[in-house]
């Protein structure tokens, strides 16, 4: 799932799951994706987007905003959200050809 963030100079956020577990028989689901769409509401959105992320965002007061601490911090909110061992990796992507994962 791809998400548009506008805090690194219109960084389009990148997030891309992989998981150890099985398709809900009763779902045909591994995850709901309106649940999905609301955590990462949640974990990038509402924290990051149209922020100043060094005036704006309580953890980059003592963390420097690389694009790689991005990407940690995003790292760190979804886990808040999903189920253990849901997240396999989380990308930021700039200018098109940039990016850190």
């Amino acid at each position: 799932m791809k998400k548009t963030c506008n805090c690194l100079g219109n960084a389009t956020i990148q997030m891309v799951m992989g998981t150890i577990t099985k398709i809900d028989p009763v779902t045909g689901m591994v995850m709901n994706l309106t649940d999905l769409k609301e955590y990462m509401e949640e974990a990038i959105m509402k924290p990051l987007d149209h922020k100043n992320l060094d005036l704006d965002v309580p953890y980059f007061a003592d963390t420097v905003s690389t694009t790689e601490n991005v990407a940690v911090y995003i790292w760190e909110n979804l886990q808040k959200f999903l189920p253990v061992g849901m997240l396999y990796k989380v990308k930021v992507v700039f200018y098109r050809h940039k990016f850190i994962q």
